[in-house]
């Protein structure tokens, strides 16, 4: 569905959006419109793409709805990264989570209808899931907006769609790669709470449920990955581990709670005993449909989901071995040095 299409990831420049473009690329789409307003990161990306003549480099705002109406003539498809996604700085800031997190999202909407794009998918958190921060709530209405789209749309082609993601591992301002500064540099390796648990999953999980979803979606979707499961403070001692083994020396630091910051949640839901309701299942994600869909769309190789909430609570979580596994498997531990 992409061979030949004209495609914008916005929020192309991050961890998730650029690798959803390295993905995009294999499919030979016609071109690639990498929309961000970072033009170091954009600088960065071209040193590593400059390759390919199919990628169009555009600076701009998901703000200025004007700016996205110019990105966006003749597009096809659309992947809308793009956002504030760091809780504390939401918190401090909300008025700013709210331009991009919810005026942003309906610039994108309405910007999409207008120029019959054919699909958009957008990617959202588990935050939204009984919000306690302002970074979940605007999500979570930029979810709800994403879902009505197809009925604000009228008699336009444009399908929306969401991808619900938990915490994605070595992404930019993710644990991991503070806890292996703090290892390396010998200081205590700080844990808010040592019980909080998330869902984690690897970046080229998350870009590759991304190109699934634009597959499958057929209007109003919420995409959910079933993704492991672990608890904050194995996830520390295991890059301990990873340190002590490369080094060969002891690490001499420690692992302190800090206290749980503002709108922080001890664990993360991705799916309410509600939307189970009406979700389908296979072995590697949910679909939630949306509430407003009086249709029964059939998803091939799904079945419908067991009436459960998905919560990083009640699920079952890695032991340290798989955990270690998972951190050598997408090359997040220490590298042991050769001489």
């Amino acid at each position: 569905m992409f061979t030949g299409k004209v495609v914008m990831v916005t929020g192309g420049t991050g961890s998730i959006g650029s690798e959803i473009v390295r993905n995009l690329l294999t499919y030979q789409p016609k071109a690639i419109r990498i929309f961000s307003r970072d033009e170091s990161k954009q600088f960065e990306l071209q040193q590593e793409l400059k390759e390919y003549d199919n990628i169009r480099y555009l600076i701009g705002d998901i703000r200025d709805k004007q700016r996205l109406g110019y990105a966006m003539e003749d597009v096809d498809v659309i992947f809308h990264a793009a956002a504030l996604k760091h809780v504390p700085a939401c918190e401090y800031n909300p008025m700013e989570a709210v331009k991009t997190n919810v005026i942003g999202v309906q610039n994108v909407i309405e910007t999409a209808i207008e120029h019959n794009v054919e699909k958009v998918i957008a990617i959202s958190t588990d935050k939204v899931v009984n919000p306690t921060n302002t970074m979940g709530a605007t999500k979570l209405l930029s979810e709800k907006l994403i879902s009505a789209a197809g009925f604000y749309k009228g008699s336009k082609r444009t399908i929306f769609a969401c991808v619900r993601f938990g915490n994605v591992m070595g992404s930019r301002g993710s644990v991991i790669p503070l806890f292996k500064n703090q290892i390396a540099e010998g200081k205590p390796v700080t844990v808010t709470h040592s019980e909080m648990t998330r869902f984690m999953m690897s970046i080229p999980q998350a870009a590759q449920l991304v190109i699934d979803a634009a597959k499958y979606s057929q209007g109003g979707e919420v995409f959910v990955l079933k993704m492991p499961i672990l608890k904050i403070t194995d996830l520390a001692k295991c890059l301990i581990d990873s340190y002590e083994q490369s080094e060969g020396r002891s690490f001499l630091g420690e692992v302190i709670e800090t206290g749980i910051r503002p709108g922080e949640k001890l664990y993360e839901e991705l799916m309410t005993l509600e939307e189970s309701e009406r979700a389908q299942e296979n072995e590697q994600m949910y679909i939630i449909p949306s509430v407003f869909n009086t249709q029964e769309y059939d998803y091939t190789g799904f079945k419908k989901a067991i009436h459960q909430e998905y919560s990083s609570r009640t699920a079952r979580r890695m032991h340290t071995s798989e955990i270690r596994d998972l951190i050598d498997a997408n090359g997040l531990g220490f590298s042991k040095v050769l001489i």
